[in-house]
């Protein structure tokens, strides 16, 4: 009897550390495929990197969810279109700041826009004491008053912009998948790969064509999109929501420390603590939020 219960508690423990588990590989797993992209740069640019991860991501999506079955033209149509343009805009910009700005810094960044999207939702003044930690790591994190730029301007607005995206990219995802269920990624994607796509190859040129970044375009969506999107689903069907959200709160960390391991970045003391200001927030928002 006390073997059948201690084998029992060992189940439940690997149940609960298996999904967490899933997640951290999850994240890394999207931040490692952030920064091999990054070093696609120089043959494709971010735009034709961006070509390839919507691309091959669309067609790995498509083959397995058959989006196009029981598809319907109603008023979900313009959410729909809004919500893949969304997409395909957040991953464009976040790889064009990639180019001037450290991989944990444009992460961080780009966190203040989901983030204050969460804050902006509630009246209580623990949101707003969230909020403003937020705006100082943002003021860490940005050459603000600063005589030495450490990060790129243009850089950190791009990363920015690509955080107001991912805000819009939840608003209206939020209205699809209400609307289509779990064929609204794949619908997405397709419709931000038919859009920003073609902008790609046309900046890349014949070299996003090339025998050698096709195989390159496969990995970047595997690691991208593919791995980090099933690992996810599977473990927010295993978290409760809270904790799946405190455990996201670690991207930016992560992303870091990828940029550190992959690319050589190492982010000044000052914008460490800007990216541990954003995680603190993002974990205080997920952890003190209104049911």
């Amino acid at each position: 009897m006390a073997d059948t219960s201690a084998s029992n508690a060992r189940g439940r423990r690997l149940g609960a550390v298996a999904p967490v588990a899933l997640l951290l590989v999850a994240m890394a797993s999207m931040q490692m495929g952030a920064a091999f992209a990054k070093g696609l740069f120089p043959r494709v640019g971010p735009q034709g990197a961006t070509a390839l991860r919507l691309t091959f991501s669309a067609l790995m999506l498509a083959a397995v969810r058959r989006p196009w079955r029981d598809l319907r033209v109603d008023r979900s149509a313009l959410p729909l279109i809004a919500y893949g343009v969304s997409l395909g805009a957040m991953n464009t910009l976040f790889y064009m700041a990639l180019r001037t700005v450290p991989l944990g810094v444009a992460i961080a960044l780009e966190f203040i826009g989901p983030l204050t999207l969460a804050a902006s939702r509630s009246r209580r003044w623990l949101d707003g004491a969230w909020i403003a930690l937020a705006a100082a790591g943002l003021i860490l994190l940005l050459p603000i008053g600063r005589a030495v730029r450490a990060v790129d301007p243009g850089g950190a607005a791009l990363a920015l912009a690509s955080g107001a995206c991912w805000a819009l990219y939840i608003v209206f995802g939020r209205r699809v998948g209400q609307a289509f269920g779990p064929r609204a990624t794949a619908l997405g994607m397709l419709i931000a790969a038919a859009v920003f796509a073609p902008i790609g190859a046309a900046r890349a040129g014949p070299a996003l064509f090339s025998p050698a970044i096709l195989p390159a375009g496969v990995l970047l969506a595997l690691l991208s999109s593919a791995v980090p999107y099933s690992l996810e689903m599977i473990a927010l069907t295993r978290l409760p929501v809270r904790a799946f959200g405190t455990l996201m709160s670690l991207e930016p960390a992560i992303g870091a420390l990828a940029g550190l391991a992959v690319l050589g970045e190492n982010p000044t003391p000052t914008q460490w603590a800007g990216i541990a200001a954003v995680i603190l927030a993002s974990l205080g928002t997920t952890l003190t939020a209104a049911p």
